[in-house]
């Protein structure tokens, strides 16, 4: 069964919207812990939209917060309960999705995904199965899951931003080169950027490389 998801919006400055950005928070946080991203990118992309979901789930072991999928070394799930949530939220994305786009009036060319954490894994996962390619992904602070299946599985292929930290203690720093190296290699664009000195987070550099992201991948005029 999909979920709908709850969402936090804020509409373009212009009252025109062009393109769509929609960010994916990490394990036990909500849409409005990225949403506020907007006021910052929002005065350079002033025709955008931005939509922030929360995942479907509480995590197993946390009175707050969402989960996109269980983590096994948190909670004490199996592998195939992280597989079986992580197949389950990117049906409930792609339907949030097509219906964020639907609403606003775009095709998926507009859209743009940024996760973090656990959102970016989310998004690394979801944009290459989907039947159009979105705009771009930027990943913040996360892994690409079951590398295994990327190449068999890859639709379509978006130009992806990935970034972290390099003091990251929550997502190995080194989660980051296997990722680029594996979207690299499956002919992916792919862009890197190491917040350097920064743990588990965004970095004030590292929203600048991606605010450059978005303008220059999102359609002209976002």
């Amino acid at each position: 069964m999909i979920r709908a998801l709850i969402f936090g919006h804020r509409p373009p400055q212009s009252g025109k919207t062009v393109g769509l950005v929609v960010f994916l928070h990490g394990y036990g946080a909500d849409g409005a812990d990225l949403l506020g991203l907007a006021d910052v990118l929002g005065p350079h992309l002033p025709n955008t939209a931005f939509v922030a979901p929360d995942a479907p789930e509480r995590p197993l072991m946390a009175p707050y917060g969402f989960q996109w999928f269980p983590i096994p070394r948190f909670d004490g799930s199996t592998d195939a309960q992280m597989l079986a949530g992580m197949a389950q939220s990117t049906q409930d994305l792609d339907r949030f999705f097509d219906e964020r786009l639907a609403a606003e009036g775009l095709g998926p060319e507009a859209l743009l995904l940024v996760g973090f954490s656990q959102g970016a894994m989310m998004s690394l996962h979801v944009a290459p199965r989907r039947k159009v390619a979105f705009a771009g992904v930027v990943s913040i602070s996360g892994r690409l899951m079951v590398p295994e299946t990327l190449d068999a599985e890859t639709v379509v292929k978006p130009p992806v931003l990935v970034m972290h930290g390099d003091r990251d203690d929550v997502v190995p720093f080194g989660e980051m080169a296997l990722a680029a190296n594996a979207l690299t290699k499956a002919g992916f664009e792919t862009y890197g950027h190491v917040m350097k000195g920064s743990g588990h987070g965004i970095a004030p550099d590292g929203l600048s490389v991606a605010l450059r992201f978005m303008q220059d991948k999102l359609p002209s005029g976002a």
